[in-house]
């Protein structure tokens, strides 16, 4: 849903208003809405940010982050899953995690609802890969499939069960395949 001010707002005072429910995004001067997240994109999301931080957080390498609003290059984007390597993870000055992010993740992942516009979750990734992010998924629930974007570079589809999908560097011991991705819509 897009909401039109009557007198166009700047992100500064975007990110003064109350959040929603779902979050509201800041892009192109336009505040847009997120759908409600429905089951397959909430065990999904649940999934990817467990298994990643199961890895990730013991060695210390990065952390996961679900619905984290990341402020930077004139957007504030609220990706699915937003992933930090440790030492890019903002800190406040008791050396806790902050609780605003004026930065890019280093891995942004995005799951397509039902009535989301891939257009504009495909902006939002590129958006991310021109700031520095190393990578980018968008998962479409729907048909089973993820598209890889690396910064840079041709993206790829991946829709085939015995596919390994790509990481980022940061992660050397982390590895799932399409299939063991949508596995997880099973009970």
């Amino acid at each position: 849903m897009v909401k039109s001010p009557t007198k166009p707002l700047t992100l500064e005072e975007f990110l003064k208003l109350p959040e929603t429910k779902p979050s509201s995004e800041y892009i192109n001067g336009q505040i847009i809405q997120k759908p409600m997240p429905q089951g397959k994109h909430s065990i999904l999301q649940s999934e990817l940010v467990s298994n990643i931080n199961s890895i990730a957080k013991p060695q210390r390498v990065a952390l996961a982050f679900p619905e984290l609003r990341c402020t930077f290059g004139g957007r504030s984007i609220v990706p699915d899953v937003a992933v930090f390597a440790w030492e890019r993870i903002p800190l406040d000055e008791r050396g806790d995690v902050a609780n605003v992010f004026k930065t890019y993740p280093d891995w942004t992942i995005e799951i397509l609802s039902p009535e989301q516009s891939q257009t504009k979750v495909t902006g939002n990734i590129l958006h991310c890969l021109k700031h520095g992010s190393r990578l980018g998924w968008l998962i479409d629930p729907g048909d089973h499939s993820v598209l890889v974007d690396p910064p840079k570079q041709q993206p790829e589809l991946l829709q085939e069960s015995q596919e390994i999908l790509p990481v980022p560097d940061l992660f050397s011991d982390f590895q799932l395949t399409v299939g063991q991705l949508f596995g997880w819509l099973k009970l």
